[in-house]
């Protein structure tokens, strides 16, 4: 068989503020791979059907010199993200020619998994696919936004029949999740989103009070509707401050990255390399104490917005719980797939997909994700099954 193109997104250029398609990241079609004959090295040989575009892709765009819980894309290489993908070739037999499989994928057309045995630490995990789900939910409310839901969730809410719940970003696939599973818990549940549609979503799946955070005031709707017992804080900053004025004693906060700021170029200034809303890091190794402190300094404006009043932890009895998703799999995953994928399948627990196709919008589809534009899960259909 004659070389065909394998298409791929690189990592052109690190940006200063928002990642510009074309420039930051750039669609190139100058590699070609032989299906056939391509060397697979004890690995499998997968076609890219779908990839995921998700918030902490912006972290990874910085100088490989600043160290953080994950690797900076190395410049004039391929993206790497979630993504699933049907086996075309494989040398192992735990994952056969016509199986799906979830993992870690670089964003090309035809990927290489090298190396890849049953004994090692897998790159990729065989999809025990529900008939009745699309293999792109896998990549969202069957997979690791939902996952990201539910750990946290069970590890740090100690939710209670009859609490109050607030959840920022509500409409997106993390918060959506983090809605109906307090919802089935029997909680009240106060929301936030950035549009009027996102606000409409939120009240479809379940949120008793959900809320346009652009135009309404957070403060004064916890002061109504609160107080509030678990926070669930995907954004920082002054809201942060909001939740915590409200919140009773003994209140969880369960912390999450803050992504859904926007960028400031003065703040950017600052800390070349960085994502502009991670800039005030420390750059030590693996420091990731530090990036959890971001929460505390930024707010919906990208701009350094101090805690007001950190007093209230220890006067609140306040717990604050980082997280991440990784940590947390190997005590939960059974009970997610047991308990969640069953309702997303079954229509249960909803969700939205913002679907764009072909690997060309990559780029376009990050830039929409960092600006919080996308009504649903972001998700790029690369190939059809």
């Amino acid at each position: 068989m004659a070389p065909i193109t394998n298409a791929r997104v690189l990592f052109n250029e690190i940006p200063a503020d928002y990642p510009i398609p074309g420039k930051t990241t750039v669609y190139d079609t100058s590699e070609t791979i032989d299906l056939e004959t391509v060397p697979l090295n004890g690995g499998i040989l997968v076609k890219t059907l779908v990839l995921s575009a998700d918030p902490y892709m912006r972290g990874r765009m910085r100088d490989a010199a600043v160290k953080s819980y994950v690797p900076a894309f190395p410049l004039g290489q391929p993206l790497t993200g979630g993504g699933v993908g049907v086996v075309l070739r494989s040398e192992v037999p735990k994952y056969p020619p016509g199986s799906y499989i979830l993992g870690f994928f670089a964003h090309k057309q035809y990927v290489v998994f090298e190396n890849v045995n049953e004994q090692s630490l897998s790159p990729v995990t065989l999809i025990k696919r529900d008939p009745r789900l699309p293999l792109s939910t896998y990549l969202g409310a069957a997979g690791m936004p939902a996952e990201t839901a539910y750990y946290a969730w069970k590890e740090y809410a100690h939710a209670k029949k009859g609490e109050t719940v607030f959840v920022t970003t509500g409409a997106g696939p993390v918060g959506s999740m983090v809605i109906q599973i307090a919802k089935r818990d029997g909680l009240k549940v106060i929301a936030s989103a950035g549009s009027e549609d996102k606000v409409a979503f939120m009240k479809s799946i379940g949120a008793d009070v959900a809320f346009n955070y652009k135009t309404a005031d957070t403060r004064q709707i916890l002061e109504k509707e609160g107080p509030i017992d678990i926070f669930w804080d995907n954004v920082g900053g002054d809201i942060l401050d909001a939740a915590m004025e409200n919140a009773n004693s003994f209140a969880r906060i369960i912390v999450r990255l803050a992504y859904q700021v926007q960028r400031s170029s003065s703040n950017a200034s600052h800390f070349p390399g960085m994502r502009p809303d991670l800039r005030h890091v420390s750059q030590r190794p693996n420091d990731f104490i530090s990036e959890c402190l971001t929460l505390f300094f930024l707010g919906y404006n990208g701009k350094f917005a101090p805690m007001s009043n950190p007093g209230l932890i220890f006067q609140k009895c306040l717990a604050i719980n980082g997280f991440l998703v990784s940590n947390l799999r190997s005590k939960w995953q059974a009970a997610f797939e047991e308990d969640v994928i069953p309702k997303v399948a079954s229509g249960e627990y909803k969700y939205k997909e913002d679907a764009s196709v072909g690997l060309e919008k990559v780029g376009d589809v990050i830039l929409s994700v960092q600006k919080g534009t996308n009504t649903g899960k972001a998700i790029i259909i690369v190939a059809e099954e």
